[in-house]
């Protein structure tokens, strides 16, 4: 299988998801748009995961190459392959198929649970999810649900956390992906953002409770293994 990964900023790269590639002996390769954003060919991509990043969906006027990744995520869509959102990514995916894209009530930065809603998904899909799950989020976005999508994991300030359309196309709002490398690095870069309120820890909260990541990288394992699970 082909993996191609839009990263956007190099703090925010694609963490355990890597790990799991190489376990399935994939094919990875990138396009970094904050270094080299050109026109890629998803020709022989069979899915494209989209990281996060700081910036919003709507800044084209200073990231213009905003505008060509919508393009390749909707050529993406429309021919069928895999594409799995993460954060930002999500939020490309929303507003690419016409869903509104806009700021929260509130930020959403530290470890805070999700509950699941599986009733629609898939069988396949809906056992591999816990009834609740703490895991790590840092956006100040939202979004409406793109058509046809179903939400399957929400939080009291956030309604849609996640979604699925049909069997190819996933949003997550929130890092499954995250390692103690990763998690370190985004703190690193994103310091002024930890002013505590409801839903924003401090850093050294954040750094503590690092327990959670083995249980958050199960779970984007298993959720890779439902999306490539009908490959070829």
């Amino acid at each position: 299988m082909h993996i191609h990964i839009f990263q956007h900023v190099s703090f925010e790269g694609p963490g355990c998801i890597s790990d799991w590639a190489l376990t399935h002996h994939h094919r990875v390769t990138f396009t970094h748009w904050y270094e080299h954003p050109g026109q890629p060919d998803l020709t022989e991509v069979d899915l494209l995961i989209i990281m996060g990043g700081p910036m919003s969906v709507h800044d084209e006027a200073v990231l213009p190459w905003l505008k060509t990744e919508k393009q390749c995520i909707l050529q993406a869509i429309q021919a069928g392959k895999k594409v799995l959102g993460i954060c930002l990514g999500a939020q490309l995916i929303a507003t690419t198929l016409g869903a509104n894209v806009y700021p929260n009530t509130q930020q959403e930065i530290g470890w805070f649970p999700v509950m699941y809603s599986t009733a629609l998904l898939p069988p396949a899909l809906a056992v591999e999810l816990p009834e609740a799950q703490t895991v790590f989020h840092w956006h100040g976005d939202t979004f409406d649900l793109p058509a046809g999508a179903v939400c399957f994991a929400s939080t009291p300030v956030t309604p849609n956390q996640a979604f699925l359309i049909g069997h190819n196309v996933m949003g997550l709002q929130y890092h499954f992906e995250v390692t103690p490398k990763l998690l370190g690095e985004m703190v690193l870069h994103g310091m002024e953002e930890l002013i505590p309120a409801a839903y924003v820890q401090d850093a050294d909260t954040i750094k503590r409770e690092q327990r959670y990541i083995e249980g958050s990288n199960i779970t984007m394992y298993r959720l890779l293994d439902f999306l490539t699970s009908n490959y070829g």
